[in-house]
């Protein structure tokens, strides 16, 4: 899995216009081939501060959504940000696809 992480800080006269525009789009990102995940978060400490999050089944699959004409309306969108937005994303991997069986672990505490 891939996860991609949009951080952003967004003019506060222009939270709700930006929250609008990404709530739309939302919808039809989350239809996206290899989309498991989009979901759309705002700090609880500055309301300014906002976040996407995607998870993704393949780097291809999200490759793809970068390309799209949805991520290209979305990044037009980000006009509105008080600064540049930061974009990270991971590779993934759930315990059952790490090498060993993690889940015969046992934890002790002294």
């Amino acid at each position: 899995m891939t996860l991609l992480i949009i951080r952003m800080k967004v003019i506060p006269e222009k939270r709700m216009e930006l929250s609008q525009a990404i709530a739309s789009l939302i919808v039809s990102i989350r239809t996206e081939s290899g989309c498991e995940r989009y979901d759309f978060c705002q700090s609880i400490e500055d309301e300014n501060e906002l976040c996407l999050l995607g998870e993704w089944d393949t780097l291809e699959d999200l490759k793809k959504h970068l390309e799209s004409e949805r991520f290209r309306i979305l990044r037009g969108a980000l006009n509105l940000l008080e600064r540049p937005y930061d974009m990270t994303f991971y590779t993934v991997f759930s315990p059952g696809e790490m090498e060993g069986d993690l889940t015969g672990a046992h934890h002790r505490s002294s």
